[in-house]
């Protein structure tokens, strides 16, 4: 931008929104950073800086290998696997409720503001309170508690409401003549669903799970009131219990930045393959562009031949 004079006038809102953004990707990602610099400390290493050297794996190595002194790698090896489990169901579940219900939203129907509300309530709840009264029914209806029949449906229902938002973001932008096309090309409805109307919403589906997944895998105080206390426990209250039983200790720190680690990986190389396949799908395909995804073309040709018949 020229002055009068033509020298250069600096914009200085622009400037100070780039110094907040700085700023803000340092508050956010500093932690990581710092946690992940933590856990490469020696033997003596402590929980705060100053870095107690020289620089070594041994807490990595005492995630994986229960031989170092001090090693809890088999209690967090089965936590781990546990909640894997329980995440990967929770994020499933999430999705498929979060879809089915948001599909029943593509179209105005009676008291269908008041589904809505009963769908956020979940979300309006805080999730101990959710917990402490799912918990208290539970034990109302004489029922035992456990981490696969209480605290996986508990965790669900947290999650549905963000996977529900997802999905009417998703909805809101969908293209419904495309449905109407693939019908007047012959296609029946079954085929349209699975060919037209899947492809084009499936980043709402994805990020339904991603929703179920990220919150049950982080979960403490929803999982806590409603396990057993005899079966094996998830990763955030094997980590709450080693901190409060024991000295914390830098293999946390590298237990954080694993974990942290091997979800980007997942997160990339599901990108990546979804990337793939869209890119060299077949050679009669062609990709049709949408904000919220790419979708596969129908074969036009097939379609003939399928209504010919």
């Amino acid at each position: 931008m020229q002055g009068p004079s033509g020298s250069t006038k600096r914009d200085w809102s622009k400037i100070v929104l780039a110094i907040y953004f700085v700023f803000f990707l340092a508050f956010l990602y500093a932690p990581l950073l710092l946690m992940g610099v933590l856990s490469l400390q020696g033997m003596y290493g402590a929980i705060t800086f100053p870095f107690k050297g020289p620089v070594s794996l041994r807490w990595w190595e005492s995630l994986f290998d229960s031989s170092v002194p001090g090693s809890n790698a088999i209690a967090i090896r089965d936590a781990a696997k546990q909640s894997l489990w329980l995440s990967l169901a929770a994020g499933a579940l999430t999705a498929f409720l979060a879809f089915t219900l948001s599909m029943a939203f593509r179209r105005r129907f009676r008291l269908d503001g008041l589904a809505f509300y009963l769908i956020m309530l979940a979300l309006m709840t805080p999730g101990y309170l959710l917990a402490l009264g799912t918990q208290l029914f539970w034990s109302y209806t004489d029922q035992d508690t456990s981490l696969w029949r209480t605290a996986l449906g508990t965790n669900v229902i947290w999650g549905i409401p963000f996977g529900f938002l997802v999905m009417l973001a998703v909805w809101n932008r969908y293209d419904y003549t495309i449905e109407e096309a693939a019908r007047d090309l012959g296609a029946n409805q079954r085929r349209t669903f699975r060919e037209v109307t899947l492809p084009l919403v499936w980043t709402g589906i994805f990020g339904s799970f991603l929703f179920g997944f990220t919150l049950t895998w982080n979960d403490y105080d929803r999982t806590l009131l409603l396990i057993s206390g005899i079966e094996t426990q998830t990763l955030p209250l094997q980590i709450a219990g080693l901190t409060f039983t024991a000295a914390i200790r830098p293999d946390l720190y590298a237990l954080g930045s694993a974990t942290t680690l091997l979800t980007l990986v997942v997160i990339a190389v599901i990108i990546g393959i979804v990337t793939l396949r869209l890119r060299f799908g077949g050679e009669k395909v062609e990709s049709v562009s949408e904000e919220f995804g790419e979708a596969e073309s129908l074969d036009v040709d097939s379609l003939a031949a399928e209504r010919a018949a």
